[in-house]
């Protein structure tokens, strides 16, 4: 099975829910088959009976047996999961870098950004990855520094952003081409300068 949600709140008092979506975009559920969520170790069965699309990675679902703030707290914070089989691999070649939510942003070593506590991944890095797809990207040498996981793509026009979520909270970063150092669809990861002072 493979999480594709998770429950954040209720919205009213009658049952009503606030799913937060990663990995895939709201829309590319498939409202005819059944999520699911642990109980006790074991996966149990909901159907979506309604679904209200809120913004690129939030909505607000109705499912069956959930009709209290009763029973949404026994559910919230919990993830939501479907059948691997339903949903459709995401590419940037074919959703653009809307594919990019659920992927790892990391950045070379910045002394005035990088905090202490931030994950080294890697050293002396010369490539990253066999699929590379812009050979014109420039080379990068040294240590390379997780920022966190992308949780949204805003399509600003002329100023599209990425979403990440870091140890210091969710920051927008704009995805500009000269910021770009390198991608990994193999790996899911993204390379990139961060512009001084988004991440202090």
């Amino acid at each position: 099975m493979l999480q594709i949600a998770q429950v954040l709140k209720s919205n009213g008092t009658d049952g009503e829910l606030v799913l937060g979506f990663r990995e895939i975009a709201p829309e590319d559920i498939n409202l005819q088959e059944p999520v699911f969520i642990i109980f006790d170790g074991l996966p149990v069965p909901f159907y979506i009976e309604s679904f209200t699309k809120r913004g690129n990675t939030k909505a607000l679902v109705r499912l069956t047996d959930i009709r209290s703030m009763e029973d949404v707290e026994e559910i919230a914070g919990k993830a939501v999961y479907v059948e691997d089989d339903q949903i459709p691999e995401m590419s940037l070649e074919e959703d653009g870098f809307a594919a990019l939510v659920g992927w790892t942003l990391l950045t070379p070593e910045i002394p005035d950004q990088v905090g202490d506590d931030m994950a080294t991944v890697g050293d002396d890095v010369e490539t990253v990855g066999d699929d590379v797809e812009d050979a014109s990207l420039p080379a990068l040498t040294g240590n390379l520094y997780e920022v966190g996981e992308i949780t949204d793509f805003i399509d600003i026009p002329n100023n599209p952003c990425i979403e990440v979520e870091t140890e210091n909270g969710a920051v927008m970063i704009p995805l500009h081409e000269d910021l770009i150092i390198s991608v990994d669809p193999e790996y899911q990861e993204i390379i990139m300068q961060i512009p001084a002072g988004l991440l202090s």
